[in-house]
């Protein structure tokens, strides 16, 4: 009798985790205040226009646009903390 199959065992192919890079994280700061910051980015800024992902500018763009963002959407120092560290983070 003849068979289709392969005579040659073919070995399974283990499943694989993504890897993704790991982004440093600045002393004094928890993963879960940058949770909280990308969270408080992606909700306050994205109600007037689309977000820009952190690295379309540097550090020294960002810091005049966070500051005239702060005032647009009236957060407190203590509210955009967490978005300034989330986006400098990014870079």
């Amino acid at each position: 009798m003849y068979s289709c199959a392969s005579k040659s065992a073919v070995a399974p192919i283990p499943p694989q985790t993504p890897k993704t890079a790991a982004v440093p994280v600045p002393e004094g700061i928890m993963i879960t205040d940058l949770a909280a910051g990308k969270a408080s980015y992606e909700n306050n800024c994205a109600k007037c226009h689309k977000l820009f992902a952190p690295k379309e500018f540097s550090k020294e763009d960002w810091a005049p646009i966070l500051v005239t963002m702060q005032k647009k959407a009236h957060l407190s120092d203590a509210e955009m903390a967490p978005i300034t560290n989330y986006i400098y983070t990014q870079l």
